[in-house]
């Protein structure tokens, strides 16, 4: 490969954090993109208050500072969804979602641009094995909206690649002999996996079809493992699972609309509020219900929802959490233990195992035949699922590659095999 750094660049956007790769000889791959950090959240402010747009990091502060605006994280999640049809109210106009990811995208290749001192006009972008399940129409879809908004950005020739086949390329870099490796790369949104034989040899090939023996993928990811978090051990609190009093259960659409960060929004909408007060009246849960309308009329959706994947993060490192959620009501606090965690989120664990297991009867791989299984992907740090994937191999030694940044550093040699 040449010494020269590459034309091309290689964009991971993420549901939860976005890189961008580019290569340079004796130089790490990632460019940084915020406070000398190489990812930014995928997350735009818009600050109502000084009709500003922030975006990553900084997005998050403007929200807690108690700004007045809008939050949008998750934007990865709207591709191939019914809502890229449509628009939101930002500052009492009509934004399309499109315009709202080409914002973001936009903002991606600018600060890449800024860091590296040239501009970039090619683009190798990952892609989960699958934007939408089962239905390869929309997950066309999704991804030719992905190509348009990048070219609508500035991108005049962009390709794509599978994620974990972008974590392969890195890994692969720090292999000494053959290995036949399953990479499990688990986003915010997605969980992908590829079963592929890499070795320093191989890295030399262009055409790496054959190397190749399977991918699968599921739309499974962290934000999925949040919504479940939140569903069973911390919606109760606001009146989820509670009684009308007629002894049905509290209509739950209020509840999933707010544990599920691209539709927190929807719950401040007229039709929820009165749908709301209608549920208020005929309730019997009515301290949780107090709890749900303080939350509603601040707009602390957002807040909850960080609350809870900080829930998440804690309790993938320790037995247990405390939540402080004076906002919702003065002193209150909610203990979760990993316990607590593991039961909420089983069936989407087992759902990701049954992926594994497809995958390697689908390529006609015995499971004592892989050597090693790459984790990839902030997900993916998430124990029950780790061990869980892990037991499907019970021979395969785990591998942790760089959480966030695997993908993009992948990427990044890609671009530069395509685009020189």
């Amino acid at each position: 490969m040449s010494p020269a750094p590459a034309r091309a660049c290689g964009i991971d956007f993420g549901t939860s954090n976005s890189t961008v790769g580019w290569l340079r000889p004796g130089v790490p791959a990632l460019l940084p993109l915020e406070d000398g950090k190489p990812t930014l959240p995928s997350a735009v402010f818009f600050n109502a208050d000084e009709e500003s747009t922030h975006y990553g990091r900084d997005a998050l502060q403007e929200y807690l500072e108690g700004y007045e605006g809008r939050l949008m994280r998750a934007l990865k999640s709207l591709l191939g969804s019914n809502l890229m049809e449509g628009s939101t109210e930002v500052g009492g106009r009509a934004l399309r979602y499109s315009d709202l990811l080409a914002s973001f995208i936009g903002e991606l290749k600018r600060r890449a641009e800024r860091e590296a001192g040239r501009p970039f006009e090619q683009a190798v972008f990952g892609r989960p094995v699958f934007f939408v399940d089962d239905n390869p129409a929309a997950d066309r879809r999704a991804q030719d909206t992905l190509e348009h908004i990048a070219r609508q950005v500035g991108f005049r020739e962009v390709s794509f690649q599978f994620e974990p086949i972008g974590a392969a390329l890195h890994y692969e870099a720090s292999l000494a002999r053959e290995e036949l490796v399953l990479i499990a790369d688990i986003g915010g949104g997605t969980a992908d996996f590829s079963l592929v034989r890499l070795s320093p040899e191989r890295a030399r090939h262009i055409d790496r079809h054959s190397d190749l023996l399977g991918n699968a993928g599921l739309h499974v990811g962290g934000t999925d493992f949040d919504r479940a978090l939140s569903l069973e051990c911390v919606m109760p609190l606001l009146g989820h699972k509670g009684l009308m009093k007629s002894g049905a259960a509290i209509p739950s659409g209020l509840f999933f609309q707010l544990a599920t960060w691209h539709t927190i929004n929807f719950a401040y909408t007229r039709q929820a509020f009165a749908d709301f007060q209608h549920i208020y009246r005929d309730a019997t849960a009515k301290r949780e219900l107090d709890r749900l309308a303080r939350l509603i009329g601040q707009r602390e959706g957002h807040w909850l929802a960080l609350q809870v994947e900080q829930a998440k993060i804690e309790l993938s490192a320790g037995a247990s959490t405390r939540l402080q959620l004076d906002r919702l009501e003065p002193g209150l606090e909610h203990d979760i233990s990993r316990e607590d965690f593991a039961q909420a989120t089983h069936s989407l664990v087992e759902r990701v195992a049954r992926t594994v297991d497809e995958l390697l009867t689908q390529a006609g791989v015995a499971r004592e035949h892989v050597d090693s299984l790459y984790f990839t992907g902030g997900a993916s740090g998430v124990p029950q699922l780790r061990a869980r994937i892990a037991a499907e191999l019970p021979r395969a030694r785990c591998v942790e590659g760089d959480l966030f940044g695997s993908i993009g550093a992948g990427l990044a040699v890609e671009a530069a095999r395509r685009y020189g």
